[in-house]
């Protein structure tokens, strides 16, 4: 089964942070990530969502693949991928990847004008090391699909990987 966490940051600049190192811990094989979508809401309280994947680029690349094949059984390979690439894009816009968008944005609307959040779905367990390492950025967990034993372990969990960070900080900076 898979696990959605939701992750709230001060900042856009720590959530894109976080999500970074998601993304390395995946390359690393730790975790396997499904979509990593970090949410912010602008200085008018409207939620933006920086997705993983940007589906227009990815539905425009295949449609002009595909466009470019079919283009050149008819002997007019620009105009197919022309009509590929327009066609591919206008798919991939209407395409939800992942974590459902109407699900971010009114979980998003939580978070106060400047501020982010990190929504992350793998398609496994992620273990202590994971949980732990995000910690590390800060934050706090705002929602989970887990039951509730497993959720109050990934908040004790992530709270005590922030402590231990902040504390790790604070002699070097005396």
């Amino acid at each position: 089964m898979s696990e959605l966490i939701v992750i709230g940051y001060e900042t856009p600049e720590k959530a894109e942070e976080a999500r970074t190192d998601l993304m390395n811990m995946a390359r690393e094989y730790l975790v396997d990530v499904a979509d990593a979508v970090v949410a912010v809401a602008d200085m008018d309280g409207n939620v933006k969502l920086n997705q993983m994947v940007n589906m227009w680029t990815a539905g425009a690349a295949g449609g002009a693949f595909w466009g470019l094949l079919v283009g050149m059984i008819f002997f007019n390979p620009l105009l197919g991928v022309a009509v590929g690439a327009g066609a591919g894009a206008l798919s991939g816009a209407l395409t939800d990847y992942g974590i459902n968008d109407d699900f971010m944005k009114q979980v998003g609307e939580v978070l106060k004008p400047g501020q982010a959040a990190l929504f992350m779905m793998v398609r496994a367990n992620a273990s202590d090391r994971v949980i732990e390492r995000l910690g590390e950025h800060g934050g706090r967990v705002l929602r989970t699909n887990l039951d509730r034993d497993a959720e109050n372990h990934l908040r004790r969990a992530f709270d005590d990987a922030h402590k231990a960070e902040v504390g790790a900080k604070a002699p070097e900076q005396a």
